[in-house]
């Protein structure tokens, strides 16, 4: 008896033991549990406007004289003077001399055809005297038959005639090179590069430098087929001054941003091999006078961005250029203040509006704030920065 309660007093034991633990675990009360609500994220909203727009397109450039040539002389000489404006940046009119070569060899020709000329006509003068003496013998003396044209000296006076007209064109020769000595170009301008100076020998052919006119520059505009499309502008365009598209021409220079006015002259005929693009050609007139910004003038050289105006009408949805994520999506706040990601089909974005064809609604509220962590259905509250107030439901 001793045997079995010492080896059956153990289990017993152990028994009792767990059954009083549970007893006293189901006796206790279970834990309050807290559900802590979604916390919402408050954004700075703007509502989605419908409107009837005109995209403007937006490329660049380098702006480039529309006339723009080396100077070349014709003839072989000494430079003996330099006008002050032939230096590089100088400002010239038309007809100015810029560079003058010494002409004493070619006044000497022109002395020496006028001598030549004079006596070509002299001769002239004989032969055909010859030929009226001639023609009277003839008349007196021989009754019957025409008379030959040498008889009647008529190829001595051609002759005569010929060598005038020779020493007329060697005199004319020996004056236009003497003009050329002065070195002169038909239009106003400034000059880019000076490549010879006082008292140098210069030969015909040799480069003295480079000038352009400023009456007009111009802008080669790269387009891709959309922005062709967009402009409704054919491959090979030429408008006329009523239907020449306008375009805006803007840069930094000195810290600030200028701005000119131009128009579009022309498409280039040709898609370029290497970059697959069509180039349009915008013009501005006078662009170191009357249109320059503000005393800037729309200098040669620059690289400027360029704004096209557009002429196809589109039912667009117009909202805050901050509004963009990525290429084409955006962040929209829902009745439920809930927030969606959507994608949409961009039609044209500037410095401060996104314009979309699809993706969002008008009087939807999207997001222009920075925010992290963004996920498809993140509670937010909608907030207008104008207000600073939580935005009323928005109306689909």
């Amino acid at each position: 008896m001793r045997k079995l309660l010492r080896y059956a007093a153990p289990p017993v034991v152990l028994a009792a033991a767990a059954g009083a633990v549970f007893v006293l675990a189901s006796a206790k009360e279970a834990p309050e549990k807290n559900i802590e609500e979604e916390r919402l994220v408050s954004l700075y909203v703007d509502a989605v406007r419908s409107e009837r727009v005109t995209v403007s397109v937006r490329t660049q450039g380098e702006v480039r004289a529309k006339t723009n040539i080396g100077l070349v002389p014709q003839v072989t000489g000494r430079v003996v003077a330099v006008a002050d404006a032939f230096n590089e940046g100088g400002y010239f009119e038309p007809g100015e001399t810029l560079l003058q070569i010494d002409d004493s060899d070619y006044r000497l020709a022109v002395t020496s055809s006028e001598a030549q000329v004079a006596q070509a006509a002299v001769r002239v003068e004989q032969e055909l005297a010859d030929a009226s003496i001639k023609r009277k013998q003839w008349e007196e003396w021989v009754v019957d038959g025409e008379p030959t044209p040498l008889a009647l000296n008529q190829p001595q006076v051609a002759e005569a005639q010929a060598q005038l007209r020779a020493a007329e064109a060697n005199l004319e020769t020996a004056k236009l090179n003497l003009a050329r000595t002065r070195i002169q170009v038909p239009f106003k301008g400034r000059v880019s590069e000076r490549t010879v100076g006082l008292g140098e020998f210069v030969a015909a052919g040799t480069s003295l430098g480079r000038v352009f006119a400023t009456d007009t520059v111009e802008v080669r505009l790269p387009l891709t087929d959309a922005q062709l499309a967009e402009l409704a502008l054919p491959i090979g365009f030429i408008p006329n001054e009523m239907d020449a598209p306008d375009v805006t021409l803007s840069t930094i220079v000195g810290g600030k941003r200028h701005t000119w006015k131009g128009k579009i002259t022309r498409v280039n005929a040709a898609v370029d091999n290497l970059t697959r693009l069509v180039y349009a050609v915008a013009e501005v007139q006078d662009p170191y006078g009357a249109a320059a910004d503000q005393g800037m003038p729309l200098a040669v050289g620059l690289f400027v961005s360029a704004e096209i105006e557009g002429v196809v009408p589109h039912n667009g949805l117009v909202m805050p250029r901050t509004a963009l994520r990525q290429e084409d999506q955006v962040y929209v706040i829902t009745d439920d203040n809930k927030l969606e990601v959507r994608t949409v089909d961009v039609l044209s974005t500037s410095q401060d509006r996104l314009v979309v064809l699809s993706g969002v609604s008008d009087g939807e509220m999207v997001v222009t704030a920075p925010v992290r962590g963004v996920y498809d259905g993140m509670p937010a509250q909608p907030i207008t920065r104008s207000a600073r107030q939580p935005a009323a439901t928005s109306s689909r």
